[in-house]
């Protein structure tokens, strides 16, 4: 299995070159890819999963990701990075696209300056939906941000297919930091039309 790894770390590195230089560094039993010191990428047995954020949920919608998990204490933990399937390294233009955003991703993630409110200090925030965010891996405000109301959502959907839109609404107040019923119509309206596209 190492050698699977250590191959597709290499394959990794010359399809991806045109990001920069790749360094990799043993993490869990997987291995971390990273550009400069931001990790954008991990590879766990012999698959590259790219970090999941806001510009990658067009391509997560269309094809439902496959989540690198790994166990903790008996439990199986959820990363935010999603595998690469045969599709997207035949489509190289795609991949360098997508871990293109999941470095940005990182690298604003890395910069930012959120005052690190807990979830529930949030707006629309209650006890019920932290515990579900929490069980998706998506523990304080500065995750939530870097993925995005959609991607926090389709997460949250994972592990519960009866989602409403209303919390679709809801995340997305909280990373705008108003009431959801205070979202103006228009994006109200785009949110409700993704979800019924996904259910369509």
């Amino acid at each position: 299995m190492r050698a699977r790894s250590y191959g597709r770390i290499y394959k990794s590195q010359e399809y991806l070159a045109s990001l920069g230089t790749i360094g990799y560094r043993s993490l869990f039993g997987s291995y971390s890819l990273s550009i400069g010191d931001t990790v954008f990428a991990m590879v766990a047995n012999g698959e590259l999963y790219l970090r999941a954020c806001e510009q990658s949920v067009q391509y997560c919608v269309k094809h439902p990701p496959v989540w690198l998990t790994f166990m903790k204490r008996g439990r199986p933990v959820m990363l935010h990075y999603y595998r690469v399937d045969e599709s997207l390294w035949c489509d190289q233009q795609q991949l360098v696209r997508l871990s293109q955003y999941s470095l940005e991703a990182a690298v604003k993630e890395k910069n930012s300056r959120f005052s690190q409110h807990r979830l529930k200090d949030l707006p629309n925030m209650t006890f019920h939906l932290e515990i579900l965010l929490n069980e998706a891996g998506i523990k304080d405000e500065s995750t939530l941000r870097n993925l995005g109301a959609k991607m926090s959502w389709l997460r949250l959907r994972h592990l519960n297919k009866s989602l409403t839109v209303k919390i679709l609404y809801s995340l997305e107040g909280a990373i705008l930091g108003v009431h959801e019923a205070a979202l103006p119509a228009a994006r109200r309206q785009e949110l409700a039309d993704w979800v019924q596209s996904l259910t369509a």
